[in-house]
């Protein structure tokens, strides 16, 4: 069985544009990102898949200077692009950690894989983590099925929604058993300016040249200067907002849904 991580980013962002290539530290944030699933131990490669457009030539140059794979693909649809993404590098398994996700948790990456292994799971996903730092689990076969079934090439947010909502795939929801990690209503991702402030504000008091710190690290961080976490904290209900917005489950003719929404 081969397992990648697998990194869907480009350039065109709506809400923040060009927000990959926001520079904290002196580096753009998706490189920091790269730097901590590199510490992930189980995926057997990491795949940054970008698109076609001419624009995202620029994360191609990152990926090649970090030493990672890079995959091009559908612009709107992230379904299409990691499946083309698998069946070029033969993988069997995807840990998808979004562009976005600059705190997303490698030890996660490594339990995310085992679990894998355990019950073989369409989908998985750790509950009662920060919003950002969980990454996602996707068996590639199951993948193949979203792709043959969905009625739509614009799967660019809310995707996820296939597998959860269709009642056809067999998912994983297990409790992150830490409880000094399970803080839900912290948001960790980058969508708004707010957030990179945010990021910023982390990076500021933990960073160290070449030192990758921990999440834990950054929630003890929190605890100790909770204004940190109120620089964005009001982005959760219009973030979840758009999500509900853009994860309209659509199914080809002869498909349906076996548990209601």
């Amino acid at each position: 069985m081969k397992t990648a991580v697998f990194i869907p980013v480009r350039t065109q962002s709506t809400r923040l544009p060009k927000k990959a290539l926001l520079k904290i530290k002196g580096k753009p944030v998706i490189e920091h990102l790269i730097e901590r699933v590199k510490l992930a131990k189980l995926p057997d490669m990491i795949v940054l898949c970008t698109t076609t457009n001419p624009s995202d030539m620029v994360l191609i140059h990152i990926a090649q200077r970090n030493g990672i794979e890079y995959f091009r693909g559908s612009e709107k649809d992230i379904v299409d692009r990691h499946l083309n993404a698998a069946l070029k590098y033969d993988v069997d398994f995807i840990v998808n950690v979004d562009g976005d996700d600059i705190f997303c948790d490698p030890e996660y990456v490594d339990k995310i894989v085992k679990l894998f292994m355990k019950t073989h799971a369409d989908f998985i996903k750790f509950e009662g983590l920060p919003l950002g730092a969980s990454p996602i689990g996707i068996k590639v076969d199951a993948l193949k099925k979203v792709h043959q079934i969905k009625d739509t090439k614009v799967t660019e947010t809310g995707w996820g929604t296939y597998f959860i909502e269709t009642g056809l795939f067999k998912v994983e929801y297990p409790d992150v058993k830490d409880h000094g990690l399970r803080h839900p209503e912290i948001r960790m991702t980058l969508d708004y300016p707010e957030d990179y402030k945010f990021f910023k504000a982390v990076f500021n008091e933990l960073y160290r040249p070449g030192k990758v710190f921990t999440l834990k690290e950054i929630l003890a961080l929190l605890r100790r200067k909770p204004h940190i976490v109120e620089i964005n904290k009001h982005l959760q209900k219009k973030y979840a907002e758009h999500i509900q917005k853009h994860s309209e489950v659509k199914l080809k003719k002869g498909y349906q849904r076996l548990i209601s929404r």
